[in-house]
């Protein structure tokens, strides 16, 4: 298969208008456009059955302790987990792409709730449902996409993992607020094939300069 991802090559920048959050000059970070990249795909294999889309952050601090905290960095030699922001299950192999903005086109305080898809397809929730936990303004169920805002203090560029599953499943056994752990444990013995684009973000004008 073939994918390409609308605004960058592989292992470049992500534009600011698919972000959740870019830089502030006083409050760090600020909320931005929150637009999903238009995806476009070719070549499925005929015996796929369905496809799947995960965009995972492969980046993120494995500790909250130094997380946006002022005078203070999160280093580079801190261990690093995942943070998904968007999984999609139970694609038609019609479909053949998703226009930018047609998922998400905004921030939605305390997450979309039936954000836009092709037919027949359906949305998980990604990893803001667990991060606003707690946040009177923010906390919720975020379904769909919601893009990067990695910590501002971070002293590495975030990896973004646009990954394409062609699946012989005609549809994926999740239920109900399922994650994207969820749906990749799923796929285990059921991946016909699969393609990633991968795109850099921060939030650090240090690294952003560069």
């Amino acid at each position: 298969m073939r994918l390409t991802v609308s605004g960058f090559g592989h292992n470049e920048r992500i534009p600011d208008e698919y972000a959740f959050g870019t830089p502030h000059p006083v409050d760090h970070v600020q909320f931005s456009d929150n637009r999903n990249p238009a995806l476009s795909w070719t070549d499925v294999p005929e015996r796929a059955k369905s496809l799947i889309i995960v965009c995972v952050d492969s980046d993120v601090p494995s500790k909250p302790d130094d997380v946006n905290q002022v005078g203070r960095m999160v280093p580079a030699s801190l261990p690093r987990g995942s943070f998904y922001h968007w999984v999609m299950v139970d694609i038609p192999t019609t479909v053949t792409g998703i226009e930018a903005g047609f998922c998400s086109d905004g921030i939605t305080k305390r997450g979309k709730q039936d954000p836009a898809g092709p037919p027949g397809s359906r949305q998980g929730i990604n990893d803001y449902t667990s991060w606003f936990a707690g946040d009177t303004d923010m906390e919720g169920t975020y379904y769909g996409y919601d893009g990067p805002c990695p910590p501002w203090n971070d002293s590495i560029m975030h990896h973004y993992h646009f990954i394409l599953y062609a699946s012989d499943m005609e549809h994926c056994p999740v239920t109900g607020d399922f994650t994207g752990k969820e749906v990749e444990d799923s796929l285990k013995g059921h991946v016909v094939d699969q393609v990633s684009v991968t795109g850099v973000y921060t939030l650090n004008q240090s690294l952003r300069n560069q």
